[in-house]
């Protein structure tokens, strides 16, 4: 039995024990057991002074005592001191009960936060939209059929990949249909699943190496490395990832790019590529990834649409409500080539392990309503005045600092001059500041006769909340080199 406790309305905010979990030896006396069991509860602190104990009637029901056994064990431990009794407040632990001192809990392993926080990667946590999700969630509970609340389908609730499907293709240019959505719990899951676990959707033995951009995160290189997927880097330019060099390497046939926002530089692939790189992926019978990580925040222009659009069987498209609602929510999709889909179920297993079937419901009512594209059309205007801001204060105080990739999502890089990366690090932690630099997301095979290494800043300006921003700005200039 569990150890619940509450309070009586007549008493003090003590502790109520309904639920009683006692150890009695099957052999022996039954009030002798009762009272030893009692006894060792509140002398190892289980039972706190001040506890109410169920009424004895209760307790013999439970353990399978006669009524006179239990009541008689209460009686001499109220004797011996262990318990108080009071007529009309039930039977309570002593507070003269003396239990053993607990063991010291441990002390937290993290260390503080920092002052100001601009770190790329995440949205303004204090900006989910808590009234409207929470209306979303009772709606869609009340309509849920009783079948959603058993063993969950690995594909993801219907209701969320019909939404899905509708909203993508308005919003995203993506062209599919429910059946073809596998729904995961972000886009790391997703990596896992096509590459990763006992029945991978692309097993790294049949699909070689991996092309990727020259700079990206590397917790996902590591990741892909853990499965024994190798990565070829592909150089940047302006023009987004140089799909051109992909003839080079007649091994690769999968390649995984962030066309509508190069992560973390910024900017599109332009359309000739686009089209070039379907064309290779459809000459070389292979796969391309679309992380679409960020593509709902364009600020310039329309949202550049995917290239999943361009053909839906050579591109796997995977989004996620990471940076458009809260990474907590962990809930994403991959919208598959018809070929891949029983494989994705497949490496899924039989019953949803991950996303938990209620905030399926719920997103899929958010999205359905029309609270998605209300928050996300907030957010935009909100993160375009955060790096209007950003921008304006980099004018007045560092002029000489090129600020990129500001056209969409929620981050930009600032440039610094060569050599001067890790002092201006090494400042921003002096500083309380936590940013990342450039070099951190350069993959580690990118040779400089390919694409010379560039010092710079990578500043997520959507993570501090409002009141924290401007403060968050200063100390970022603050820290940057004079003009040389």
């Amino acid at each position: 039995m569990t150890d619940t406790r509450g309070t009586h309305p007549s008493e003090p905010a003590h502790p109520t024990g309904n639920d009683l979990h006692l150890d009695l030896p099957a052999t022996g006396g039954r009030r002798a057991a009762l009272m030893a069991a009692l006894r060792e509860a509140i002398r190892s602190g289980r039972l706190t002074p001040g506890t109410r104990l169920p009424p004895y009637r209760t307790l013999a029901a439970d353990l399978g005592l006669a009524r006179n056994t239990a009541a008689e064990a209460y009686a001499e431990l109220v004797a011996e001191g262990w318990l108080t009794a009071r007529q009309g407040s039930g039977t309570t632990v002593a507070e003269r009960a003396e239990p053993v001192p607990r063991t010291r809990a441990r002390r937290p392993s993290r260390r503080p936060g920092p002052i100001h926080d601009l770190r790329q990667g995440q949205p303004d946590a204090s900006s989910f939209p808590r009234a409207a999700w929470l209306a979303a969630a009772r709606r869609a509970l009340t309509a849920a059929p009783n079948e959603a609340f058993g063993p969950g389908d690995p594909q993801g609730r219907r209701e969320l990949r019909t939404v899905l499907a509708d909203y993508l293709a308005r919003a995203r240019g993506v062209r599919t249909d429910p059946d073809r959505i596998v729904v995961c719990s972000g886009f790391a899951h997703a990596l896992r699943l096509l590459f990763d676990g006992a029945a991978p959707v692309l097993p790294p033995a049949e699909h070689g190496p991996l092309a990727v951009e020259a700079y990206g995160l590397g917790f996902h290189r590591g990741l892909l490395a853990a499965a024994g997927v190798p990565t070829v880097p592909l150089p940047i330019d302006e023009r987004g990832a140089r799909t051109g060099d992909l003839a080079r390497h007649p091994d690769v046939r999968t390649a995984l790019l962030t066309p509508a926002h190069q992560f973390p530089t910024g900017g599109p692939l332009q359309p000739g590529r686009r089209a070039a790189v379907v064309d290779w992926a459809r000459g070389r019978g292979g796969l391309l990834l679309e992380d679409d990580y960020d593509g709902e925040f364009r600020y310039d222009r329309q949202p550049v649409g995917s290239l999943q659009g361009l053909d839906p069987e050579r591109v796997v498209y995977l989004g996620s409500t990471s940076k458009s609602l809260t990474p907590a929510l962990r809930l994403g999709w991959m919208v598959l080539p018809d070929h891949l889909v029983d494989r994705a179920l497949a490496a899924k297993g039989e019953r949803e392990g991950w996303a938990s079937a209620l905030d399926q419901l719920t997103l899929a009512e958010f999205i359905g309503s029309g609270g998605y594209d209300r928050h996300v059309r907030r957010m935009r205007r909100r993160y375009r005045e955060r790096r209007d801001q950003l921008v304006a204060a980099l004018a007045a105080r560092a002029p000489h600092v090129q600020v990129s990739g500001i056209a969409a999502g929620l981050h930009a890089v600032l440039r610094l001059e060569p050599g001067t990366e890790r002092s201006v690090l090494k400042a921003a932690v002096y500083r309380g500041l936590a940013v990342e630099g450039l070099a951190d997301y350069r993959h580690p095979a990118v040779g400089e006769e390919a694409m010379p290494a560039v010092d710079g800043l990578v500043v997520g300006y959507a993570t501090p909340p409002d009141h924290a921003y401007p403060a968050a700005l200063g100390a970022l200039c603050d820290i940057l080199p004079p003009c040389a």
